[in-house]
């Protein structure tokens, strides 16, 4: 015979209230992790408050090349078996063609796919991220420099760039001029950089306050990589170089 399970009242009260217990804890535990959150960029407006810096530069839209503004670009890339060098122009006014003009790789003309394959990596490269406001700190504060970092919202990166969830990210302001100077991003661990297994990815990305464009520009980055691949060491550098910023 099957028993027949009936909720008394009490039954009912006492479901109710662990029920409520429970999102009451939720809701605890969220308050409690959102004033964290609150409090690690608190800390960095409070002291850019302090020195009078601008607290636009926390917002990665602000310092990345601007989409209305043409530039050159000039890229070399070192490994040991060879070296590369690329010239390119960006003009985001050729409306309804590539912005990229590829100009010449180891002075020669590109070939049409080498013009495809590097188009298609500047579009990667520019892929938005967000930062995670719970992950900001002082690094270094002196009477000259403030060094801050952070690490990405890994929720914000794509399938190319997940690798830089295990990276932090280090910006560098002087203090005397109130000018960002740089942005370095440093593994934490070993990295999977496409193909390749990095023990050391180190980007260092140097900026200029551009007056037309009312933000900050990237004018030279210089990436260095030590990785292995199929356990045979592979030492990169890449070396870019942006300048010649015309709005459009």
């Amino acid at each position: 015979m099957k028993k027949t399970m009936v909720m008394t009242k009490e039954d009912f009260n006492t479901t109710k209230s662990n029920s409520q217990l429970q999102n009451a804890l939720i809701l605890f535990f969220l308050v409690l992790f959102t004033s964290a959150v609150s409090a690690q960029k608190s800390k960095i407006l409070d002291t850019f408050f302090k020195y009078g810096i601008d607290s636009s530069i926390l917002n990665p839209e602000k310092i990345k090349k601007p989409d209305n503004f043409a530039f050159d670009f000039k890229q070399t890339i070192i490994t040991s078996a060879k070296e590369t060098e690329t010239i390119a122009k960006f003009d985001p006014s050729n409306s309804g063609t590539e912005p990229w003009n590829v100009v010449s790789i180891d002075g020669k003309s590109p070939s049409k796919s080498e013009v495809n394959s590097f188009r298609k990596n500047q579009r990667k490269a520019s892929a938005p991220t967000s930062t995670d406001d719970a992950t900001y700190k002082i690094e270094k504060e002196t009477p000259d420099q403030l060094v801050i970092s952070y690490k990405v919202d890994p929720s914000s990166l794509t399938k190319e760039n997940a690798f830089v969830k295990d990276c932090r990210f280090y910006m560098t302001i002087n203090l005397k001029t109130k000018k960002l100077e740089q942005v370095q991003t440093l593994n934490e661990k070993p990295v999977k950089v496409n193909i390749l297994t990095a023990d050391k990815f180190d980007i260092v990305l140097k900026y200029k306050w551009n007056d037309q464009a009312k933000q900050f520009v990237p004018v030279n980055e210089n990436l260095t990589m030590e990785a292995k691949f199929i356990g045979q060491a592979t030492n990169i550098q890449t070396i870019t170089e942006y300048s010649n910023y015309t709005k459009k």
